[in-house]
């Protein structure tokens, strides 16, 4: 029985070391944008090989137990799983390939199980649903540590979504600093405005007015 911790602090210190566990993976395949890095990449555990050798060895006797060998060393060779800060991938195949990408913004549930075998053996799946999708999307297929992998995927989502909280924060902060500084230019042009006393004007039929103190001041005068 082997028996493995791994935490996904742990994952994260050394995302590509690798153990005796599993094979090195290769990640040419993998096309990263701007300001993405790797968290943990990872093959199946070389365990998930036991049941095609329970199969594939007696078999070999007849020769029908080699293909079931080499198939099931190539899938796993060939098999590849990778975490980003960004979201998940999966690779597949031995002549052609199969690239599978789910970005945390789509992400809506994830869970992981293990088999009695692979429990005693240290592997297990990590299974990962979409919001609007139909059930499981995307299966990390017996990759060591499956609540590990889980915590770490967990993790790098509430990490994703607290910068989106601080970003929204931010941006309501700028607004309602734009909006006070509007509030003082409007109150400060108010009062330079300059004041009229309607009671001293008037406007005669022509459209012109006059100033009613002058004309008296004019009368005393006369």
């Amino acid at each position: 029985m082997v028996s493995l911790s791994v935490s996904a602090s742990a994952l994260q210190d050394d995302p590509t070391a690798r153990s005796d566990v599993t094979a090195t993976p290769d990640l040419k395949w993998l096309s990263l944008d701007d300001g993405e890095e790797i968290r943990w990449a990872s093959t199946p555990h070389k365990y998930s090989l036991v049941p095609a050798l329970i199969i594939g060895i007696p078999l070999s006797l007849v020769l029908i137990g080699i293909p079931i060998i080499v198939a099931s060393y190539l899938q796993y060779t060939n098999t590849n799983y990778v975490v980003t800060n960004r979201g998940l991938y999966s690779k597949r195949g031995i002549l052609s390939r199969d690239v599978k990408q789910i970005g945390f913004d789509k992400v809506q549930n994830i869970s992981y199980s293990q088999s009695a075998i692979g429990s005693s053996l240290g592997y297990g799946s990590v299974e990962i649903s979409t919001a609007g999708g139909s059930g499981v999307e995307l299966t990390f297929r017996s990759i060591p540590e499956p609540a590990g992998v889980q915590e770490l995927i967990t993790s790098e989502i509430d990490t994703r979504q607290q910068g989106a909280a601080d970003d929204a924060t931010d941006t309501d902060d700028v607004l309602a600093e734009i909006l006070g500084e509007l509030q003082a230019i409007r109150a400060a042009v108010t009062e330079d405005e300059p004041t009229t006393n309607p009671s001293s004007v008037t406007t005669d039929a022509d459209g012109l007015t006059s100033d009613h103190a002058t004309d008296e001041a004019a009368q005393q005068d006369t």
